[in-house]
């Protein structure tokens, strides 16, 4: 057995946020099995600080830190005629490391994780390469095409039209393309040219033993009257800003209607001023960053993931129902997530359809204490990494040639 190149566009370390999960989980795996040698990006201290973590679990690495502004990086981009997904990504020193690491190591597979990264892959390299795009990045950007006006259309047009190029030819040249839900690995094989092309799901997981409701604290606000309504996520990330924007103003009075102490928290790092100023709406407090979100999702009498735009899975419903707390999730937060509607969450059809939900689950604390209990056991059952990323490993322990005879 060789050894594995892992290439991630964030440090997975620590496991705080969706992208950086899902790629732990994955390099967890791959350095259980052999040699990995890491190439990643940070962007802030505490991403550099966690280069201890990395060191610990990688044979080699090299960590950069991540400087190109947005704004630099869509003028190279438009300039250059390349996505901004990929200018904002370039590194000479990952190029250094990865040429030098192929030239003195054994490596016969390199993992990419997120497509941004399949720019550092020399063609000449001639072994086994995983594409984890994780969600269908193309298809973002086109939905926030469809859901923006002025020049920003134009702008996300053009990123979906050559990131969609570039998706294609990174799974051609890859031996096995992932992502993150059956639906998001069909959505992208409807798209392809080539029938010869592997397309596969692999769902996240969820850490039960460390989202086990039994060994988590109370959250500050668990002594006040409620009910508490929460939200978690990364708060620059424009799909959760439209979320909790669009909640506080649409449906969150709907449920202060019947229940006025009703108060919606929204939790998690960096929240843009369109956030931070809905704390000056009724009943709706902006907590930020928190050392632990854990207390905050636990203590919750409702868990609210209300997303118009969403790609693949969502961490924050997974750990809500690990948390055993009732979620109520809008269809686009719920798709991918195969779960059964009304036992273990609820997913409405509408803004009205969701603040009815919510007022139903608080005015019924059994049947909330008993979805949320449903939530827990099918995490158990069904949600479990080692499981979930078991055929991977199993493909990935198959001879290349072996592979090549069984196709």
């Amino acid at each position: 057995m060789g050894e594995t190149l892992f290439l991630a566009h964030r440090i997975p370390f620590p496991p705080d946020r969706g992208d950086k999960i899902r790629s732990h989980a994955m390099l967890r795996a791959l350095a259980a099995r052999g040699p990995v040698h890491v190439a990643t990006f940070g962007e802030t201290d505490a991403d550099l600080a966690a280069e201890v973590e990395l060191a610990w679990a990688a044979t080699s690495h090299i960590l950069v830190r991540r400087t190109i502004s947005n704004v630099r990086a869509g003028l190279t981009a438009l300039a250059v005629g390349k996505p901004v997904s990929l200018v904002a990504f370039e590194s000479p020193s990952i190029s250094h490391f990865v040429t030098r690491l192929l030239a003195t190591r054994p490596i016969d597979t390199i993992f990419i994780y997120s497509s941004q990264m399949a720019q550092f892959i020399p063609p000449s390299f001639a072994c086994r390469v995983v594409m984890d795009f994780v969600d269908m990045d193309s298809a973002k950007f086109a939905a926030y095409a469809g859901a923006t006006q002025g020049p920003m259309k134009l702008v996300h047009a053009r990123e979906a039209r050559l990131l969609g190029a570039h998706e294609q030819q990174v799974a051609r040249r890859a031996d096995l393309s992932l992502f993150v839900s059956p639906a998001e690995a069909k959505l992208f094989r409807d798209t392809l040219d080539d029938p010869a092309v592997r397309v596969e799901g692999i769902s996240n997981g969820v850490d039960t033993v460390s989202y086990d409701p039994a060994d988590v604290s109370a959250a500050p606000y668990a002594d006040r009257p409620g009910p508490h309504l929460v939200f978690t996520g990364q708060m620059d990330y424009a799909p959760n800003i439209d979320a909790v924007v669009h909640f506080s103003k649409a449906v969150l009075p709907a449920v202060r209607a019947v229940h006025p102490d009703a108060c919606f928290h929204i939790v998690g790092r960096s929240p843009v001023a369109a956030v931070r100023s809905l704390a000056s709406l009724p009943g709706v407090e902006v907590a930020g960053a928190v050392d632990d979100i854990r207390p905050w999702i636990a203590s919750a009498d409702v868990v609210v993931a209300p997303l118009r735009i969403a790609r693949g899975i969502q961490n924050k419903v997974l750990e809500a129902m690990a948390l055993a707390r009732p979620v109520v999730a809008s269809a686009a937060a719920a798709e991918g997530i195969i779960a059964e509607p009304d036992r273990h969450f609820v997913v409405p059809a509408d803004d009205a359809a969701m603040a009815a939900a919510i007022n139903a689950l608080v005015a019924d604390p059994t049947r909330a204490a008993s979805m949320g209990q449903a939530g827990r056991d099918h995490m158990l059952q069904c949600y479990q990494w080692d499981a979930l990323l078991a055929p991977l490993i199993q493909w990935l322990d198959t001879p290349v040639h072996a592979l090549q005879s069984a196709a």
